[in-house]
Order: structure tokens, then C-alpha cells, then sequence
């Protein structure tokens, strides 16, 4: 995942394109500096699962 990928995913998200993401660990190094500058960073919501994908 690229920073670009990431911020078109918050933007479908917050657009309501789509309803929740799905984030490997492995992928989460790239996408969770995006989602802390998100203006809409508090609004999200997530979860974290067994073994360390977020949705």
C-alpha cells in the first residue's frame, strides 16, 4: 500500500463509497500516518483482530 492508495481509501470512506477497510499488519506502517492527518480522523472507527489486521 502507497500513501496514495491510503488516502483514496479515507476518501471512500468518508464519502460512504464504501463501508469498512480492511488493513494487514503489514500494511499498516503506510496507512496509519495518513489516517493520524485525516481531518476526519476521530470520526473513524476501527477494530483490531487476531493477528493484527485492522478493519
Amino acid at each position: 500500500m502507497t500513501e496514495e492508495m491510503a488516502k483514496e481509501i479515507l476518501v471512500q470512506l468518508k464519502c460512504g463509497e464504501t463501508s469498512e477497510c480492511r488493513v494487514a499488519i503489514a500494511e499498516f506502517l503506510t496507512f496509519q500516518p495518513v489516517l493520524f492527518k485525516h481531518e476526519e480522523f476521530k470520526n473513524f472507527r476501527g477494530v483490531a483482530n487476531h493477528g493484527g489486521a485492522i478493519v
